[in-house]
């Protein structure tokens, strides 16, 4: 069984090779500096232009996370994981906010020339297009998630299998946005199946 590990950190290769979906999962809490350094790392995921149209909500109130249980159709790792977070995108919200996207290191006078540039990349796009390419870019931070807590010795289960209108009314979220995933998030209390993958040649292309 896996321990939190904040000292003796995984590698990324370690963090891969040894995640698992556990849906299983011991009464040890996770520390809010542990959840803070998840949390930093997942924002360090890539987006198109910087945008970043990732938000979470961490819930650690058993009564909320009881509700969010019964909206995933009872999966039992919501109600009985010391935190689970719901990864959405807020495309809309985003876009109003470019101007803390932008690079400092832009010069001055090019940052509302850099803001019109995306906003003009979207202006023919539907809000609900919108939104859809925000969740493309949120599922870059979902995989960084799961990976940013292993490499601390704690597990996940990722899940898609709720109703969204649900959790966002549960947890107050607008209508608009995209959940990209609720993630139980602890110690595991069972090993997990291990990886069955494909190979890399089944997968892979290469192109000389």
């Amino acid at each position: 069984m896996t321990q939190p590990a904040v000292n003796n950190t995984l590698s990324v290769a370690e963090a891969i090779s040894s995640r698992r979906s556990v849906r299983k999962y011991t009464s040890d809490q996770v520390s809010q500096a542990d959840l803070n350094t998840i949390l930093e790392l997942t924002g360090k995921a890539p987006s198109a232009w910087n945008i970043q149209p990732w938000r979470f909500v961490a819930v650690r109130n058993q009564e909320v996370k009881n509700k969010l249980q019964a909206a995933a159709y009872g999966q039992g790792q919501v109600g009985s994981a010391p935190v689970v977070i719901a990864v959405y995108s807020n495309t809309a919200e985003a876009l109003d906010t470019l101007a803390d996207v932008i690079h400092p290191g832009v010069p001055a006078e090019q940052r509302q020339g850099a803001i019109d540039g995306i906003l003009g990349a979207f202006a023919q796009r539907s809000p609900e297009e919108k939104e859809a390419w925000g969740l493309g870019q949120t599922n870059i931070a979902l995989g960084y998630l799961s990976l940013a807590a292993r490499s601390l010795g704690y597990d996940t289960s990722l899940m898609l299998g709720f109703d969204p209108a649900q959790v966002k009314e549960i947890l107050g979220l607008p209508a608009h946005v995209q959940l990209a995933g609720l993630v139980a998030l602890g110690v595991a209390a069972e090993e997990g199946y291990p990886h069955h993958r494909h190979a890399v040649e089944k997968i892979t292309q290469f192109v000389d």
